[in-house]
């Protein structure tokens, strides 16, 4: 069971700990924070500087659930299907499609295994993409030709996702305007104008505000690669968890909840929508 503290005056984290943990020695301290046993406000933090403010609280001996990887998942959830398109609800970690490194662990190749029939393999398109480390949804066709009517009007497409941040905008809504352009030595968007850069536009909202962090709902009317990613760390307000526009963390704080694209079978538009898991939430602290 692990051992709980209210902080009572700004500190940081293993000064602290020093000070609560006054019967420990501080090479027993230290070998707690490094071995991932002491939480945050229910984050479990390494960082011996992590700032503390009041009413804190502070765990000590905490075990970690483990959680489930990418390798052991062998079924998606579905949150739409028909004879044309599949919409999923993609776990963070998991990439939407293979690569060099990794052909077999990808949510298309669980998705056509898991609704495959023996050997009437189903084919399947990524309409388009989420990064590894972003939860959400994710939509495949059955079709090439499919996906390409599809991606006909994909500028009409409402793509709204969910962003966990640090700090919080000076502004409750706003719009950041800014071209972004694509690296491809440090595979990195660079924001602002530039011969090569591209426009993009991306509306972002405050739902909710911690002591650190914000809970931003966040809407594209592009979409540019690591485009919320470069221009909320452009704002000021880097996505929790992102190493490569802000800092390093356990878990990126982003969100894909909401999809509305046109069903040309259909012949209107139809939406996917999901909640972000409880893990997500809990970076907010």
């Amino acid at each position: 069971m692990a051992e709980k503290f209210k902080v009572k005056q700004d500190n940081k984290l293993l000064d602290f700990l020093f000070l609560t943990l006054n019967g420990w020695s501080k090479k027993k301290v230290k070998e707690r924070l490094k071995s991932a046993t002491v939480a945050v406000n229910g984050q479990v933090t390494t960082k011996h500087d992590f700032p503390l403010s009041i009413e804190d609280i502070v765990e000590v001996g905490v075990i970690q659930k483990r959680q489930k990887s990418p390798s052991a998942i062998k079924t998606l959830d579905i949150l739409y299907q028909d004879e044309n398109i599949i919409a999923i609800n993609k776990p963070a970690g998991l990439l939407s499609v293979g690569n060099n490194k990794e052909n077999k662990q990808h949510a298309l190749a669980i998705l056509r295994s898991q609704l495959s029939r023996g050997k009437n393999t189903l084919k399947l398109w990524p309409v388009h993409r989420l990064d590894r480390d972003t939860s959400g949804v994710l939509l495949f066709s059955t079709s090439k030709e499919y996906r390409e009517e599809i991606m006909a009007k994909w500028n009409e497409a409402e793509k709204i996702y969910l962003a966990i941040v640090e700090g919080k905008p000076k502004e409750q809504k706003g719009t950041i305007n800014q071209p972004l352009r694509l690296d491809d030595n440090e595979y990195k968007m660079h924001v602002g104008e530039h011969k090569f850069a591209k426009p993009a536009i991306t509306h972002y909202e405050l739902q909710k505000s911690e002591k650190r962090r914000s809970l931003l709902e966040v809407s594209l009317e592009t979409g540019r690669q690591h485009q919320i990613r470069a221009h909320l760390s452009w704002l000021g307000c880097a996505v929790v968890g992102d190493e490569r526009y802000g800092k390093k963390g356990d878990k990126l704080g982003l969100h894909a909840r909401y999809l509305k694209i046109y069903h040309p079978n259909k012949n209107k538009f139809i939406s996917f929508e999901v909640d972000a898991p409880i893990e997500f939430y809990n970076l907010l602290q």
